[in-house]
Parts: C-alpha cells; structure tokens; sequence
C-alpha cells in the first residue's frame, strides 16, 4: 500500500515537472503594491481541496515555505524570513504578496492536495516600475555652430526594467550620426532597491536655426504614461558672417531730415562696435549699431557702407543714398502786361535728382498741360500757376497775365423782346475795358462783367422810322465801330397785325382796276387812231379847216393822256 502510493506521489511529481517545463505562468506586480498570485489560475474548488500549501524558490535548488490551509481549518503562515508579515492568502486560495520589491521577482508554487491528486502550478512574477522623475541635468547654456559639444544629460530614476531615453529638438527625435548628434547611455542599478537608472548624454553640433530650438528627453515604461522633461532652449554662438547698412526712411530722405544708419551682423552675440563710412571718412561707433546725421543736404547724397571694429575686413556692400531735393525757376513771373498779338515764351526749370510731377492751372481752373503764346488773345489773361511735386517736396510758382489792346466788336445783333421792344447787342474784345456807346438813346439792358477781355453791351430801342445805328467801343489803344440796320417799331406791329385775307383782296381788287384801265386804254387809242385817219382822209378830198380839227385832235390826246395817268395810278 505504501509502494503504491509512492508510485502515485512520484507520477504525480512528474507530470508537475513536465508542465513546469512547458511554461511558467507570469504574473506582473507594481513595484511597491501588493501583488495577487493565482493559485492553478484561480480554478481550483474549495470542495476538492484537502490542502493548499504556497512556497518559493530561494535559488540554488532551495524552496521555502510561506504558508498553508487544510480543509476546514485556518492559514498557517509557515514562512520565517520577511515574508512572514507580508504574505496571506485570498479567498480563492490566491497568494496575496503586500509592499512588492524587485527582490519579489521569483517563482511561487501553489500546490492543491486532493484525495487523489497532488497538483502544483508555479507562477513566475516580474515586478515592474516606471521612473520616479526624467529630467536634463548638466546642460550648457550656449553651445558654438559647427562644433560637437555636450548639451545635456537625460536621468530617468528609478525604474525596472531600466528606462530607454529618446533625445527631441523641437518634438522630433534625433538620432546618432557620428558627426553632429552624439548619444551615450548607461544604466546604473541601486545595490539595496535594485531598481535602474539611465543616464543618456547628448553631444550635439549647432546650427543657426538651433537659436530657437526646444530640446527635450522622453520615455515611454511598460507601464504608465509617457514622460517628457521639462524643455532645454541653448544659446547659439557664431562668429559674424553677413553684415548689412540699413538706411532710414531711404525713399523719401529730403534736404532737412535726419539720416539714420544702422548696422546689421548676424553674429550671436552680435556686434557692438563698428566703423561707418561716410563718403570717404571714417566714423567709430562703440556700444552700438547705429549712427545719425542731422539735416541733411543734397550734398549728403552718396555711397556709404559699414564694418566691424574687430575684423574691419568684414563688412557690409555700399549703399546708394540719395537725398531728394526739388528746385524751380519760372519764367516769366509776377505781373506780365502784354498786346495782343504778341508771342509770350513760358519755361520752367527744374532741378531734381529725379523727375517730379507737375501741374498747372490757369485762374484755379486745371490747364491739362504747360500754356504756350505764339499769338496773345485778350481771353489768355488770368493767372498762372504751376505746382511741381517730388514725394513730400512742393513747389510752387505764378505769374499774371494782361493782354491789352484795341478792342474788336465781335458781333452786334437785334432781336425783338418778349414786351415788343428791339434789343441791341453789342459783343466787343479788348484791354483795358473798353467803353461802349450807342448812335441812339435807349435803355440799358445789360452788361456783363469784364472777364477774359470781352464784354456784352446790351439796350431797348423803340424807333419811330427805320434807321442804321452804330455802336462804338474804345479804349486807349483805339476804336472800332459796326452799324445795323433797324425797322421801325410801329410799321412792323402794323403789318404784323394785318389780317392776310384782307392782303389777298386787297390785291385783286388793285389787279382788276390795272387791267380795266390798260383796256380803257387800248380802246381810246384805238378810237383815235381811227378818228384821226378819217379827220386826214376828208381834209384831203374836202379841204376841210385843221384848225378845227387840230384842236379836236389835242383835246383827244389830253384825254388819252390823262386816262393812262389814272391807269398808272
């Protein structure tokens, strides 16, 4: 009977090893807090269990024991070594493993004894801890372009396993090249808690965008989040390579202002001391960048150009600067008495470094280009004016001008008013005003004003006949004088006011009297002709008295005579 169950027990130990053998089951704990440790991954029945018995592996082929539970009866804690205040067991036979350390991370076998079986399941625990803190210690505080130098060292404290560290510059991470990113790790683990620290040291070359550039560490653990240091920003140092001449307000400089120079490098730290170039002479400047000359001339116009005090070989292209300065010379000016007739020649002159605009106007009102007087009217009087404008400078300059002359009449006219009246016009040109009279009295209508050299001269007439009238305009110069011809007022309100009808009438009636007369006419010359031949034919075959017949012939003809003057009539 005890062979047989020795037979039993070492059949059963077996297929214990083989399944050991096969694969552990691993349970993962946090570094400080309890750890729960399945027992035959929590299936076994407390029905089936007689005993329940926990121990470990202490190394070296050693196990020991931590506690046990029979059937109906409490947990023993068999364990007599520091897990005797911190192991107890779950209500599912689980081993519960309080303030876990890494000292923890070893195998634990739950053991079942049944009536017919004896059941082992190890358990491997690996007790995990992510970094306490990742921060950059040892950084620079300026790193030189183009040379490798240490920028910092990233710690990641306490952890298990040991933390991997990944270096950013500007969130993106950098990795080693051998030439311009350099990056060392080592982990070192404490003797007492076992946990690991690692150190990773970045080396890195600069660039001149790196004046900016964020740098950070970060790591991502198997358990917890991600960790991110706090951000490192580096000054850049480099030696000048570029040097500018800035000039103030360049495009509109003009005689009066104040010329500012500054100059540029691109060095970091940049520059404090420089020479200016003035033309020629030499300026030093020290504890700045900028040097002012005050009120400024045309004659300031010219090259100029900077360099560094240090390396006077560096130094900045020449800058053109020119001031701008606006001169004008109009000629004529003043008050300008010419005759018409007369050329006048108008010229401006300009002295500007660049062309400016300019303008004219002629009594206020724009002109669209410069006047020229090849032949002087009296309507060229007025007053000139040019503006010429280059950016913030403006000139200007005028002259007057008076055409004189004889004056001119242009147009004399006659029209009837609204009220029946004649109304004579007379439209004369010349300078000074001329004066204006009329052959006839009457009223004065109008007269405009005297603009430009001319003149309206405006009178009612009421004319009892038809008559010529004169208007005459002078001046000191001369005279001139037009005539027109005007109807009289009544004859033509007489004849405007007949009626046409009686006109047609009165016409044929003047028709037929002509026509009854020249019949008239015909027939007494007719009668007397015959009369006459009859009177000659019996003188000659009677021998007759003519006297008689004479007087008779004479009175015929005073008749004939006076009927042809009514006929004309």
């Amino acid at each position: 009977m005890h062979l047989l169950s020795t037979s039993c027990v070492c059949a059963l130990l077996l297929t214990a090893l083989l399944c050991q053998v096969a694969g552990l089951e691993t349970v993962v704990g946090l570094y400080g807090e309890t750890v729960e440790i399945p027992c035959n991954s929590g299936a076994v029945k407390a029905e089936d269990a007689g005993i329940i018995k926990w121990k470990y592996d202490k190394g070296d082929g050693l196990s020991g024991d931590l506690l046990v539970k029979r059937k109906d009866q409490d947990v023993v804690i068999s364990a007599t070594d520091e897990y005797k205040s911190r192991v107890s067991m779950a209500a599912n036979f689980s081993l519960l493993l309080s303030a876990a350390k890494l000292t923890d991370q070893r195998t634990f076998t739950c053991m079942v004894v049944s009536q017919l079986d004896i059941i082992e399941n190890p358990v491997n625990v690996v007790i995990y801890k992510s970094p306490s803190d990742l921060e950059i210690s040892d950084s620079a505080t300026e790193l030189e372009i183009g040379k490798l130098a240490k920028l910092g060292t990233c710690v990641a404290k306490d952890a298990n396993p040991a933390a991997n560290i990944t270096w950013l510059k500007n969130n993106k991470p950098l990795v080693a090249d051998g030439q311009g990113i350099s990056i060392q790790s080592s982990v070192l683990v404490d003797p007492v808690t076992k946990l690991s620290t690692t150190k990773s040291t970045l080396e890195y070359s600069a660039e001149k965008e790196d004046a900016h550039a964020q740098f950070t560490c970060s790591t991502q653990h198997t358990v917890g989040a991600e960790l991110v240091s706090p951000p490192l920003t580096l000054t850049i140092t480099y030696s000048t390579e570029n040097i500018v001449l800035e000039v103030s307000a360049q495009d509109s400089l003009v005689e009066g202002d104040n010329l500012t120079l500054q100059c540029v490098a691109d060095g970091n730290p940049s520059p404090t001391s420089f020479y200016f170039h003035l033309k020629g002479e030499l300026m030093k400047v020290e504890n700045g960048d900028t040097y002012t000359i005050k009120n400024i001339s045309r004659d300031t116009s010219g090259e100029y150009k900077c360099s560094l005090i240090d390396n006077p070989s560096m130094e900045s292209s020449k800058k053109d600067v020119t001031v701008n300065y606006l001169d004008i010379n109009l000629s004529p000016s003043g008050n300008i008495v010419k005759r018409a007739g007369d050329a006048l020649d108008v010229t401006l002159n300009i002295t500007s470094p660049e062309t400016p605009k300019v303008s004219w106007t002629k009594d206020g009102k724009k002109l669209d280009k410069q006047p020229e007087f090849t032949k002087l009217v009296f309507m060229d009087s007025g007053s000139y004016e040019c503006e010429v404008t280059l950016g913030p400078l403006n000139r200007k300059s005028s002259f007057m001008l008076v055409v004189e002359g004889a004056p001119v009449i242009q147009k004399l006219s006659t029209e009837l008013s609204k009220d029946g009246q004649q109304v004579l016009t007379c439209q004369a040109e010349g300078s000074p005003k001329p004066t204006v009279s009329w052959s006839i009295n009457g009223t004065l209508l109008d007269e405009t004003p005297f603009e430009n050299g001319k003149i309206t001269h405006s009178i009612t007439v009421v004319p009892s006949a038809n008559l010529t009238v004169s208007c005459t305009v002078s001046n000191e110069f001369g005279v001139d004088t037009q005539a027109i011809n005007v109807s009289s007022l009544y004859e033509e309100v007489r004849m405007d006011k007949r009626d046409p009808s009686d006109d047609g009438d009165q016409t044929k009636v003047v028709v037929g009297v002509v026509v009854g007369l020249l019949v008239a006419t015909l027939v007494l010359g007719l009668a007397y002709w015959v009369y006459m031949k009859k009177s000659k034919q019996g003188s000659w075959k009677t021998g007759e008295k003519e006297n008689g017949s004479s007087e008779e012939e004479k009175k015929l003809e005073e008749k004939v005579e006076e009927n042809s003057q009514k006929a004309e009539v």
